[in-house]
């Protein structure tokens, strides 16, 4: 298997105005192929990934973009490669018509190809074709590099994502399943009765944050303060990032080591963010995250993750004689009471169980 492993990047000036002048070629690159294959498109020529980078070599011959050449040239490459992807996944209906990059876009990052051992790690610095060797923050071992994104943040810090090739050591097998229902009260709450509240991270940084953002709308344009001020605001969402990134990772993990079965709802999120009223708060607890998450460490390591049908009434179904409760649909009602077994239920540890139950069911 294949996983990414991000490590701090430490550039000195030469190498930061390397990496600069790299991520704007790229960009250039891109926008130029884009060009390049619309207006072939538009006269009902066909083009592909052969025309642009004949396209790019050709560029670079010319004195006016001789600066490509001081660029990575693999990493030119891999943008027309992007702009390949991104046309073949419109052509699939799988997204929209690529579009230009813009150079206001603060984060931005190229690829690299590890190609006869040019990428490696030595010490604490990571050896990167044009650049050499470049200071990192190595956090734990890594196999064999197949290639490197170098990103630079809206907060002006540099990171270097390895894709490197992973075995992971199987968990042992238990008897142990659980359901998952998944809130914005509480984040989630388990068969088993455990409850996981939502650390909302973004409403406790929302004054912080809307403080930090009214300051940046009164400077000046095109300021040095102005650029001082983005990368505060930045940093507030960079920290709000990181805290949700720290959390999924580390519930994920202990789902994953705790439970041999985990069934979940398959919830069209996006659906559910076209509702204004909750759009905030759905995206602040991260679903998408935490589902993604969740499915490629039980796949790591063994475990099964089980999707429970969209439409499937896990609230409204009493998990002890299966009599569905119509006056449940209501969000409102929060604990309530089975006309037909007299059960009595709290909503959402009913509603994990019935999950648990269906899941097994169609597995």
């Amino acid at each position: 298997m294949n996983k990414g492993v991000i490590f701090r990047a430490y550039p000195n000036k030469v190498q930061q105005e390397l990496i600069n002048k790299t991520l704007g070629c790229s960009r250039l690159v891109y926008n130029k192929s884009l060009a390049f294959r619309n207006e072939k498109y538009a006269k009902g020529e066909k083009t592909g990934y052969n025309q642009t980078s004949a396209m790019l070599t050709s560029m670079k011959k010319k004195e006016k973009y001789a600066f490509l050449n001081e660029a990575d040239s693999i990493a030119l490459q891999q943008a027309l490669r992007d702009l390949e992807n991104a046309f073949v996944r419109f052509f699939e209906k799988k997204a929209k018509h690529p579009v230009f990059k813009s150079k206001h876009h603060y984060q931005l990052s190229y690829r690299t190809l590890n190609q006869k051992n040019s990428i490696r790690i030595e010490g604490n610095r990571i050896r990167l074709p044009k650049l050499g060797f470049l200071k990192i923050r190595q956090s734990v071992e890594v196999g064999h590099i197949n290639n490197v994104t170098v990103r630079r943040t809206a907060t002006g810090k540099y990171f270097v994502v390895l894709n490197v090739d992973f075995e992971p050591e199987k968990k042992e097998e238990c008897n142990s399943f659980t359901g998952i229902d998944v809130g914005i009260k509480s984040f989630y709450t388990d068969s088993n009765g455990n409850v996981v509240n939502n650390p909302k991270y973004l409403e406790k940084s929302q004054e912080k944050l809307r403080r930090e953002q009214r300051k940046l709308s009164r400077k000046k344009k095109n300021s040095k303060n102005k650029q001082k001020q983005r990368k505060r605001v930045a940093r507030v969402h960079e920290k709000i990032v990181n805290q949700r990134n720290d959390f999924i990772h580390k519930i994920t993990t202990k789902l994953v080591s705790e439970n041999q079965v985990i069934a979940v709802e398959d919830l069209n999120i996006k659906g559910l963010l076209k509702n204004h009223k909750l759009a905030r708060a759905i995206s602040s607890v991260s679903w998408s995250k935490f589902f993604g998450t969740l499915e490629y460490k039980a796949e790591w390591y063994g475990r099964k993750v089980i999707k429970v049908p969209t439409m499937y009434p896990s609230s409204q179904t009493c998990s002890k004689c299966g009599y569905k409760n119509p006056l449940v649909k209501n969000l409102s009602v929060r604990e309530w009471e089975c006309p037909c077994c007299h059960a009595k239920h709290d909503r959402d540890l009913n509603a994990s169980e019935n999950i648990l139950n269906k899941g097994l069911s169609v597995a």
